[in-house]
């Protein structure tokens, strides 16, 4: 467990607050490119770090994010005109280019315009995505580069979701590997619903131990499980700070080696609003149909998110997040449709920031200890202006990997296909 004041350490994002400034020192996921479809589109609203602001595509085609309020009387942006390289408020014409510069302002015979400017963050588009930095620009570190990233969009599929609480409890939710096999399993393999195969050997194997690697970029981390019919599945994934996990993405019954990978960004909107990304690439041989790639990245629910209401839930707390007694009774686990969905409604339950004051960890949350444990010392490091955990590239070139194995030592056959480096870093005490 956590002490009170742990607790709101790890929690608590909004400006000047030590996670939110540890936060900022990285590019985080902001819109996906078509939510800016092209030049001079309507700008979009995002919510960032108890921020909130506005995104437009320029005349140009270059990306900018503003401050929200105009600087001269706090007119929403969001309603201002995109046109000739700039976003003009429409209260009294004050336009603004995307490095918020005011270029203009209609309503003044006597233009003083170069006095004003607007809080402007720097923003990148890569693998269809568009990332934004809200940190210290001379502090930026390199540009965000996961192989999901570099793939042809063809093998590329990514969705996101707005979660209803705290980002860190998503967050601990998505990287607890014990969970998935009982909260995602279908109960049968006479159902269509999506879940963890009941044959497979994610469900068949024992409980699992867990085995944490640190790195420089953040940790691996590992699930292994024994087999009742001998041998033992191990499962390895990813974290990379400090809101980032890779994880092996099964794709069907396949005698080929697997080649897709899935993973999550837990971007934190505010200290109780989270944007959940979720995505899968495949870097062999897998090319699916857009459709496909999108249910595979979303868990299968891609249907019950609404991106015209901010991408959020049509599955909620208000309508019990659709469960289905029936279903659960004879089908799957949860009864809930969809895996992210199962996610989202045990993370919800919670309350909107969990008092982990009065929780009972053992052995299986193993990987979540690792992860409060590294987000306090990098809040330390920051503080005594270090660099922390994660903002170098030594993320680029790793993968997340899954194998049925013989009992014995299994990490020669699967941490190099993990990290090409295969140098674990020892954490601080």
């Amino acid at each position: 467990m956590l002490t009170q004041e742990q607790n709101e350490l790890v929690t608590r994002v909004g400006p000047g607050t030590p996670m939110g400034e540890l936060l900022r020192r990285y590019w985080m996921p902001t819109l996906l490119s078509w939510e800016l479809p092209e030049a001079d589109c309507p700008p979009v609203r995002v919510k960032l770090l108890g921020e909130d602001l506005v995104a437009f595509r320029n005349t140009s085609g270059r990306i900018g994010l503003l401050e929200e309020g105009c600087p001269h009387r706090l007119a929403t942006m969001w309603l201002g005109r995109n046109e000739e390289d700039g976003l003009r408020c429409v209260y009294h014409g004050w336009k603004f280019d995307i490095e918020g510069n005011c270029v203009d302002q209609m309503n003044e015979p006597e233009q003083f315009a170069h006095k004003v400017h607007m809080k402007a963050y720097a923003t990148e588009e890569r693998g269809g995505v568009i990332w934004a930095y809200l940190g210290d620009p001379a502090q930026k570190p390199p540009l965000p580069d996961f192989e999901y990233t570099r793939v042809p969009e063809t093998h590329r599929g990514v969705t996101k979701v707005w979660q209803q609480c705290n980002w860190l409890q998503a967050l601990e939710g998505g990287i607890d590997t014990s969970h998935a096999p009982i909260l995602h399993r279908a109960i049968t393999t006479k159902t269509d619903k999506p879940g963890i195969a009941v044959d497979g050997p994610f469900v068949r194997g024992h409980a699992p131990s867990l085995e944490v690697d640190f790195t420089d970029y953040g940790y691996r981390y590992y699930g292994i499980r024994d087999l009742p019919e001998g041998g033992q599945y191990v499962r390895g994934y990813h974290f990379v700070m400090p809101f980032t996990q890779i994880r092996p993405q099964q794709v069907g019954n396949r005698p080929k080696p697997i080649t897709s990978i899935g993973g999550h960004h837990w971007v934190p909107m505010d200290d109780e609003n989270v944007m959940v990304w979720n995505w899968v690439y495949s870097y062999g041989d897998w090319v699916p149909s857009e459709n496909d790639r999108q249910q595979r990245a979303a868990g299968n629910s891609v249907d019950d998110v609404d991106p015209n209401n901010g991408f959020k839930s049509k599955a909620t707390r208000e309508n019990n997040w659709l469960i289905d007694r029936n279903v659960q009774k004879y089908e799957t686990y949860t009864g809930i449709p969809g895996v992210n969905t199962q996610d989202r409604a045990t993370q919800e339950s919670m309350g909107r920031i969990v008092d982990r004051t009065k929780e009972h960890l053992g052995p299986a949350d193993t990987a979540i200890i690792a992860t409060r444990r590294l987000l306090m010392e990098a809040v330390k490091v920051q503080r005594e202006g270090g660099t922390p955990r994660g903002l170098g590239a030594s993320y680029y070139d790793i993968r997340a990997m899954e194998k049925v194995l013989p009992s014995g030592p299994w990490r020669p056959a699967l941490v190099p296909e993990m990290d090409p480096r295969e140098k674990p870093v020892a954490a601080t005490r």
